[in-house]
């Protein structure tokens, strides 16, 4: 479970001596799940504490809704408007049944001028409150720019991305074509000649001889190999006709069978018709990768903001690990072997789609700066009872038994000067649990640091999560 320091001082629990003594400035009041306690901008409500049950205090954050903290048995709420006057900055929605001691606003006030133990307590926790929402409206708005800048994005890079990806396949077509036209034109070859070149032409344009990507060495051994063979054949420029004809899978058999059918003397002429055809077919390949490469650029941003969707839907989550990993792919390709364990299986959540992306980010991006870009980053999901489980583990170095409390703690970070703002893992910490009602864990020791996140399944279609009563304790700390 979550350890972090600054909980406690957000959602003191009163305990069971404290509430007793309020209930007889109160009244219980029984309420049924889905119920409205108070409504956002509100002037006459209640100061309230849960006696059984949970409630949620969302806000209205443009056309959706953001959750701000689940409160269990013991937390108490309203106080922040109620002191300062104002309109109630949020609404207090019951989960599930239970129960509330209901102190009316000017009782409470009164209350709080006779007992410095209680307004001490309530004040306090006020202040902390009032800077946890200004954190988390900043969150989102961060959330909203995103999702304003992938709109632009996509919107200009797509188009042109997608023409070009077209326009170069188009390319690749033409050229065989005229290729193809070039050399049933070519005097230098008879009929039967023309036929055979066509042919192992189009076998390896087709990927007949296509081998799986070779290494290094492999490759520069083969290459090697068949530059001999055709010096010996009296090829000049053998060294420049390898590369190509070893990228596709020719080997020196299908070459010999070739030079038997165009004659020793039309080989050169053979093989250089051949590599500039692979060679051009070749060029516009890469040219079809690129803009292809920028196209799911464009796709995996949208799917990380959820640009042009509800706030809240459903998600899937392996999905989003994989738009994640997709916008890092520029920092994993230098040396980190990404292993996916995915539960296959997994259902789909309701969650802030865009916020749970937010954690992965966080998450990962620590991973890959812990292993200085080398090592082994592993992602696991699976469902665990109604929940979700995602692991995010890194073979780095480890986070130091004395830091591993504090790595939560707001501005706190373990990284150099300049290189991190110590908000991520507070990030972390306000999403998965404010904002979902789900878990964040961790265990480090040397070559072995785990995040692991978990996130309630269940929702119903007012956007309310299910919480079971068993969850009471690990939803809200």
């Amino acid at each position: 479970m979550l350890h972090n320091p600054n909980e406690a001082k957000l959602f003191p629990v009163l305990s069971p001596e404290k509430i007793n003594h309020l209930k007889e400035y109160g009244t219980e009041i029984p309420f049924k799940s889905g119920d409205v306690l108070f409504h956002e901008g509100e002037t006459d409500y209640p100061f309230l504490i849960v006696l059984e049950g949970k409630v949620r205090m969302w806000r209205r954050v443009g056309p959706g809704e953001q959750t701000l903290i689940y409160h269990k048995v013991g937390h108490f709420l309203g106080e922040i408007s109620i002191l300062s006057g104002g309109k109630s900055i949020a609404s207090a929605q019951a989960v599930y049944d239970g129960r509330v001691l209901r102190i009316e606003a000017e009782t409470f006030r009164q209350i709080m001028a006779v007992c410095s133990p209680l307004a001490e307590l309530v004040l306090s926790a006020m202040v902390e409150r009032t800077r946890d929402v200004e954190a988390q409206t900043r969150q989102q708005e961060k959330l909203a720019a995103l999702g304003k800048m992938s709109a632009g994005l996509a919107h200009e890079l797509n188009n042109p991305a997608s023409a070009a990806r077209q326009a170069a396949r188009n390319l690749h077509t033409a050229i065989e074509q005229a290729q193809m036209q070039a050399i049933q034109r070519d005097e230098r070859f008879v009929g039967a000649q023309r036929e055979v070149l066509k042919k192992l032409g189009t076998e390896i344009l087709e990927g007949r001889f296509a081998v799986p990507n070779l290494p290094t060495l492999e490759r520069s051994d083969r290459e090697d190999e068949l530059t001999n063979w055709l010096e010996d054949q009296n090829i000049e420029d053998g060294w420049d006709y390898a590369p190509p004809l070893v990228s596709t899978g020719v080997d020196i058999p299908t070459l010999a069978t070739l030079a038997a059918a165009v004659g020793q003397e039309r080989l050169d002429a053979a093989l250089a018709w051949l590599t500039t055809t692979l060679n051009l077919v070749s060029m516009t390949d890469d040219i079809d990768q690129s803009t292809s490469r920028v196209s799911d650029i464009v796709a995996a941003m949208k799917e990380y903001s959820y640009m042009d969707r509800a706030a809240y839907q459903e998600v899937d989550i392996n999905h989003s690990l994989d738009s994640t990993l997709a916008i890092f792919n520029h920092k994993l390709r230098r040396g980190i072997e990404v292993v996916r364990e995915y539960d296959t299986t997994l259902p789909k959540i309701l969650g802030y789609g865009s916020e749970i992306n937010q954690v992965w980010t966080n998450l990962i991006d620590n991973a890959i700066d812990a292993m200085r870009g080398q090592g082994r980053l592993i992602i696991r999901t699976a469902r665990e009872y109604d929940k979700v489980r995602v692991e995010i583990t890194d073979d780095g170095p480890g986070i130091p038994g004395a830091l591993q409390d504090r790595i939560w703690e707001p501005f706190f970070t373990t990284k150099g000067v300049g290189e991190g703002t110590g908000l991520g893992l507070d990030i972390v910490r306000r999403i998965v649990i404010h904002r979902h009602g789900g878990q964040v864990r961790m265990h480090s020791i040397p070559g072995d640091t785990c995040f692991e996140v978990l996130l309630p399944m269940n929702a119903v279609v007012d956007q309310t999560p299910i919480i079971q009563p068993a969850e009471l304790d690990s939803v809200a700390m």
